[in-house]
């Protein structure tokens, strides 16, 4: 990537660092050992750049550097000590002197370290780096989870009795071959069961879509889904604890039935009658427990998918952090499991591609409820559902994501946010027009959300997207 001018503009603008991305003052002098801290963090996080002479706060400016006036010498130090071949661009701005060193990846499966140190990056520090991840670097190129096998050395009827063949062939809408070679052919040709000469293995991708009895396979005991419903807003006082057992193909709608028969219900005003109904939208239900099993990180040991009920909100959690930022999961898709998720829209079990949050958040919008939250933990990533809440009632920081919510619906729907839109999906009077600008400027203030530049009417008229469009 050829680092200009231009590229730099793009960069200062970002919102926010990523794992690509580092900016360092460094107006006079940068230490020399440091930089090679973060060259090797950077290579282990997939490559990046690390430029100096930028303000690392924002709003980010140039401020000019000093550090490193012999380049060459600096690149030849850190490929002495990295065998790294890092390269770097001088960029003169008026503002001054930017220095910009380009880290290339680190070798699939090879964790790049410095002095017996894997360093990754945690906010402004660096930090060595967790057994986990150093685990998934060293698996690279290996089978991933689901391609490897979950039991083996089995015969036809074994693997009939442990895998519920019609529903897999009723989910994909196709007849039932009359014989069990064109049974079995079909799987194979999923990869869900594999031939080895006379004997057949049934792989993980096989037992956890189709397996009657998840249970019955020990690598994936615990990969069931978990359903906790609680008395209260907490965890003190628990009603029910319900494991599944199927596959997650052939028991979803099943596990789908199960949490809408625990969930309260909800008064939707129409524009002429009220509708009784469940709390939450069943579509929401739906995308976000199928997003959790098909985006979980099968590698993270000793967790599955845990859906938990309280009476204000439902929490539904998978193992594993997002491929992309939580801010992106209405427009962005990335899944680290995307043959299961084929399968699973094949089926008709989730929503195409990208097309599932947005549903999620339109539908939440009807019921009048507050906006999902995206959360991330050290080990998971979980979606949070509100029941109802007067308007009145809602805090500032959930008026404001409800508004970039709106906003990235808007958008991907080619349209524009307005105060008009915005109050229409409160809805609320035009007497609350005022109200409605000052979540806009709050909005505005995070920088979740920008005018659109396309348009020149009025601040009244205005239009607005989300920060990222």
């Amino acid at each position: 990537m050829t680092v200009t001018l231009a590229q730099l503009e793009k960069w200062l603008r970002a919102p926010s660092e990523d794992e690509h991305l580092e900016f360092k003052e460094a107006k006079n002098d940068y230490d020399f050992e440091k930089l090679v801290g973060y060259c090797v963090a950077l290579a282990n996080e997939g490559g990046g750049h690390m430029v100096l002479g930028v303000s690392d706060k924002q709003p980010r400016k140039v401020v000019g550097t000093r550090a490193f006036d012999v380049t060459a010498r600096t690149v030849a130090g850190i490929y002495d000590r990295l065998h790294l071949r890092v390269e770097t661009t001088e960029l003169t701005h008026p503002d001054g002197r930017v220095l910009v060193f380009s880290v290339p990846s680190r070798p699939a499966g090879q964790p790049i370290e410095y002095k017996g140190r894997y360093f990754m990056r945690a906010g402004e520090e660096l930090v060595p780096m967790t057994p986990e991840h150093l685990k998934k670097i060293f698996a690279e190129g290996q089978p991933g989870f689901l391609n490897q096998i979950a039991i083996d050395k089995l015969s036809a009827d074994e693997v009939v009795a442990r895998l519920d063949i019609q529903t897999f062939f009723d989910l994909l809408k196709l007849p039932l071959p009359s014989d069990r070679d064109g049974i079995l052919a079909r799987l194979i040709s999923e990869d869900l069961v594999r031939r080895n000469g006379a004997q057949l293995s049934i792989t993980n991708l096989g037992a956890v879509l189709l397996a009657k009895d998840l249970r019955q396979f020990d690598t994936l005991r615990r990969k069931t889904p978990r359903v906790i419903v609680y008395k209260g807003k907490n965890k003190l006082d628990t009603i029910r604890d319900q494991i599944g057992g199927k596959g997650y193909a052939v028991g979803f709608e099943g596990l789908i039935a199960y949490i809408n028969s625990q969930l309260p219900a909800n008064e939707v005003i129409g524009k002429a009658l009220r509708d009784e109904t469940q709390m939450y939208p069943e579509i929401a239900i739906r995308e976000l427990v199928a997003n959790a099993l098909i985006h979980q990180d099968f590698d993270e040991t000793g967790s599955s998918v845990l859906i938990e009920i309280y009476t204000d909100r439902i929490e539904i959690a998978n193992p594993g952090k997002p491929m992309i930022p939580t801010e992106r999961f209405v427009d962005e898709y990335k899944s680290r499991n995307e043959r299961l998720a084929d399968l699973m829209r094949r089926m008709g079990i989730c929503e195409e591609k990208s097309s599932g949050i947005d549903k999620v958040i339109f539908s939440t919008e009807y019921y009048q409820l507050p906006a999902p939250d995206f959360r991330v933990g050290t080990h998971h990533t979980s979606i949070v559902l509100f029941a109802h809440k007067d308007f009145a009632k809602m805090e500032k920081r959930e008026r404001v994501r409800a508004c970039y919510l709106h906003c990235c619906l808007r958008y991907v729907n080619n349209e524009k946010m307005t105060n008009q839109s915005l109050r229409e999906r409160f809805r609320l009077p035009e007497t609350k027009t005022v109200t409605l600008s000052q979540i806009i400027a709050a909005t505005l203030e995070e920088k979740l959300i920008k005018l659109d530049d396309s348009e020149t009417t009025s601040r009244r008229y205005a239009k607005y997207v989300p920060f990222w469009a």
